[in-house]
């Protein structure tokens, strides 16, 4: 994008130096007429690239949104299965601890 800004600072700095001059040459009329459609297209890119990377912040912002979500859905499926793992290894000392006392009862 800079690339454009300093195209279209030389355009119009060039463009000021040629109407200091007396334009009755006509290769410098055309001359003139071309650096202002340059000026002109440069400035219709400019656009373009300004709401393309409008566009582009956009969708930045979109994605990011996304990854937090799934980062947020990741750390709370972690979280569960921490929970579930913390509750089968108690019931399984429960019913290791009750198969102890069946033994117990048994003999």
């Amino acid at each position: 994008m800079n690339s454009t800004y300093e195209k279209e600072k030389k355009l119009n700095e060039a463009l000021e130096k040629l109407n200091l001059f007396n334009p009755q040459n006509l290769n410098l009329k055309e001359t003139i007429s071309n650096l202002d459609q340059q000026k002109n297209q440069l400035e219709i890119e400019k656009k373009e690239l300004e709401m393309k990377h409008m566009e582009l912040q956009q969708n930045y912002q979109k994605l990011k949104l996304k990854i937090d979500e799934f980062n947020n859905q990741k750390e709370m499926e972690t979280k569960k299965e921490l929970e579930l793992t913390d509750k089968i290894d108690e019931l399984n000392q429960e019913t290791d601890s009750l198969l102890e006392e069946i033994d117990k009862w048994q003999m």
